[in-house]
């Protein structure tokens, strides 16, 4: 059985995020989908990690084979515990590639038997970002269409002011 890693911090989860997840899962006989904390972001989240885990299960509630989790340390180690085959990555433009290309090396080199898939977002989610979310919403925006209909009323709750 082939598993593999789609981690992010899904802050909150977009139409985007579930594309690749959804895609990932017709590809591979399991998907992790792993909740992590991004240092960059840290003190910026609007959803705590155990919401973000809710709002992810609603959203791949109808896909059997995708499983929903969280996790605070090396994404390498946690893959290699689970037994992963890979980490799965959507990429949505060119200056998403030189991040993930170098995470993809890092992983590669603190777990030599794992491997990183690169998915290309669809056209349509090209400009859509979970800040991209969250500021639409901020302002007042509709983001009936960058989010799945199961948490928009969660975000627009948690958000708009």
């Amino acid at each position: 059985m082939k598993t593999v890693i789609c981690p992010g911090s899904f802050d909150p989860v977009t139409m985007g995020h579930l594309d690749i997840i959804r895609r990932s899962a017709k590809m591979f006989d399991k998907v992790i989908v792993v909740v992590m904390t991004n240092y960059h972001k840290k003190n910026n989240y609007a959803f705590t990690s155990e919401e973000r885990v809710e709002l992810l299960k609603r959203c791949t509630a109808d896909m059997p084979n995708v499983e929903v989790d969280r996790y605070d340390g090396l994404l390498a180690d946690y893959a290699r515990r689970k037994e992963a085959v890979a980490i799965v990555k959507g990429l949505r433009a060119v200056s998403d590639f030189e991040y993930e290309f170098q995470q993809a090396l890092t992983n590669k080199k603190l777990n030599n038997e794992l491997e990183t898939v690169f998915i290309t977002t669809r056209a349509e989610n090209m400009y859509l970002s979970s800040s991209v979310v969250k500021q639409v919403c901020e302002l007042g925006g509709d983001i009936s269409t960058f989010v799945p209909a199961e948490i928009r009323e969660d975000i627009i709750k948690r958000i708009k002011k």
